[in-house]
């Protein structure tokens, strides 16, 4: 997917959902939030995307494409989807708020 072809109005539908996990949660002290997104997007659309979604300033953008799982229903095989983990780091002034405060 190429910078220049990607309509602004859809840059959020690449972003699944957060990732709320132990080492999530440790890493928001440092200003980084975890995302799960389409495993084919690059770093540029995704920096774009959280930028104009959540109105932030997006420092660094750090990705791993993580391998597909296998997924056993009975006698059944198959796999997950496979996905792409990114940790976004934000500006020091910045922040999003994942977890509601109740």
């Amino acid at each position: 997917m190429q910078d220049n072809v990607i309509d602004s109005r859809y840059l959020i539908d690449y972003v699944k959902y957060p990732l709320v996990t132990d080492k999530g949660t440790r890493l928001l002290e440092n200003n980084q939030y975890t995302f799960i997104v389409d495993p084919r997007v690059s770093k540029p659309v995704i920096k774009k995307a959280i930028e104009s979604f959540f109105d932030v300033k997006v420092i660094k953008v750090n990705s791993c494409n993580l391998p597909r799982k296998k997924r056993r229903i009975g006698r059944y095989e198959g796999f997950k989807p496979k996905y792409k983990k990114v940790i976004v780091t934000l500006a020091a002034e910045d922040s999003i708020e994942i977890l509601p405060e109740i």
